[in-house]
């Protein structure tokens, strides 16, 4: 029997994927972000992937009313919710000081209360019903920190508290499961779309995945749901100098992070998607990995698959050695501070 499945986000980069995924299934499908235009392509997208049924609710997660009324269309049009998969995000690129106030207090009011929201409307219905399982998206800045990015990094910080808290909440209600992945980089439109007061356009630091691969480990987790999966090759990588060598993470971040996490494009001050949605900008995709792959095809490298997988390799391999440079760095610094 197919499952019901919400996804709150629905219309671009992980969230679309995840639908997308869902559809594959054959489950019934219940999807909401704020623009009734992309929701309409992806419920077209997830009818032709195989879905059972969609439903399409466009819904702001900041109003809680709105949340409820989402889950109130599952249950009437479904009869149930199985799985509720979050991950609604926007985000600003700037200095702090220099962010307006209402756009890092939006951000923050989008990624981590409106996160907060869904949980509290999921689990209420799910402690109703006797079972059902959240997963929501944080990120490996849920768990280290990068400059420019205040408003996200703080939400991620905050979100991973809420779900350990619930979680530990949750362990008296059978049948009930939280889970969190959280992602590294991935290839996905939320760097463009991001506001921007830093004068440089955002771009995810290598290595990238996929949004399909961060979709799939979320597929898994409502079929073997787990308290955390970590999607990304350096994510431990970056913990253990965040949490091992703070003084030494804190000088390089900066200068890997204009390196490696800002283009040299320029732009003008401005504020994204963060109060409404573009819905010509909604994609899975962001466009990172095949303007690498364009690179390799150039250069004469294998074209068609071939180039996306050398592409994706050598993203990784770069990455890889970035955080191992960093980790050598950190440890040489280390040492000669114990001379």
């Amino acid at each position: 029997m197919s499952r019901v499945v919400v996804v709150t986000g629905a219309t671009s980069g992980i969230g679309r994927a995840a639908a997308r995924e869902f559809a594959g299934r054959g489950d019934r499908l219940v999807l909401a972000a704020r623009s009734p235009t992309s929701l309409a392509e992806v419920r077209r997208e997830c009818r032709t992937a195989g879905a059972d049924r969609v439903r399409t609710v466009p819904t702001d997660v900041t109003d809680a009313d709105a949340l409820d009324a989402l889950a109130d269309t599952a249950v009437r049009e479904f009869g149930r919710i199985d799985v509720w998969v979050h991950t609604a995000a926007v985000m600003a690129y700037g200095r702090f000081e220099e962010i307006p106030a209402e756009v890092f207090d939006q951000v923050v009011r989008t990624d981590l209360l409106g996160a907060a929201g869904v949980v509290r409307v999921a689990l209420r219905r799910f402690r109703a019903a006797g079972g059902g399982t959240l997963i929501l998206t944080g990120s490996v800045l849920g768990h280290v920190t990068a400059p420019y990015m205040s408003g996200y990094v703080t939400s991620k910080w905050g979100l991973q508290g809420l779900v350990r808290s619930v979680q530990q909440e949750a362990r008296d209600l059978p049948g009930v499961h939280v889970c969190l992945v959280t992602p590294g980089s991935v290839d996905t439109p939320v760097y463009q779309r991001a506001a921007n007061y830093l004068g440089r356009a955002g771009r995810p630091p290598l290595p990238i995945t996929t949004p399909q691969r961060v979709a799939r480990a979320v597929a898994r987790l409502a079929d073997r749901p787990r308290r955390e999966v970590s999607v990304g090759r350096v994510n431990l990588l970056m913990r253990g100098g965040f949490t091992l060598l703070p003084g030494v993470y804190d000088a390089l971040v900066g200068p890997l992070m204009r390196r490696g996490g800002l283009t040299g494009q320029p732009v003008a001050p401005h504020d994204g998607v963060v109060f409404s949605p573009d819905p010509a900008g909604a994609a899975v995709r962001g466009g990172w990995l095949p303007e690498l792959s364009d690179l390799l095809r150039r250069a004469g490298a294998p074209t068609g698959r071939a180039a996306t997988a050398v592409a994706a390799g050598a993203a990784v391999a770069a990455g890889t050695a970035l955080a191992v440079g960093t980790a050598l760095a950190a440890g040489g610094a280390a040492r000669r501070r114990r001379r």
